[in-house]
């Protein structure tokens, strides 16, 4: 069953962050994501404060915004880097801000990635 992008960023991501605090120290910055679909939504994940969070809405200047359709982000959670690299180089993921950052996007979906 594909992963749900809303239990994804509400529960999953949150719960390894209590977990385990200092994966975040990994990524150390603060991502916007805005996810279009019927199971999309807006999430702040900031990993750069102290406890990180992830949590709905935009709560703190993003330094890198994530614009992608929820059935894409879903698969690249599910698929791992190989997918997030497809839908990167396809078009299906937008960009914006320091887009250096993408490199640590794989640190989020592995945080609450499947097993």
């Amino acid at each position: 069953m594909p992963t749900s992008v809303k239990e994804f960023f509400d529960t999953r991501v949150p719960e390894a962050l209590k977990r385990n605090p200092g994966r975040a120290k990994d990524v150390a910055a603060v991502f916007l994501f805005r996810v279009s679909g019927p199971d999309g939504g807006t999430w702040t994940a900031d990993l750069a404060t102290t406890p990180p969070t992830c949590v709905p809405g935009e709560t703190a200047p993003p330094q890198c915004t994530v614009e992608v359709a929820d059935k894409d982000l879903a698969a690249m959670i599910d698929g791992g880097v190989q997918v997030a690299m497809q839908v990167f180089f396809s078009g299906k993921l937008k960009l914006s801000g320091d887009t250096a950052l993408i490199m640590r996007l794989s640190k989020i979906l592995q945080m609450g990635g499947p097993g």
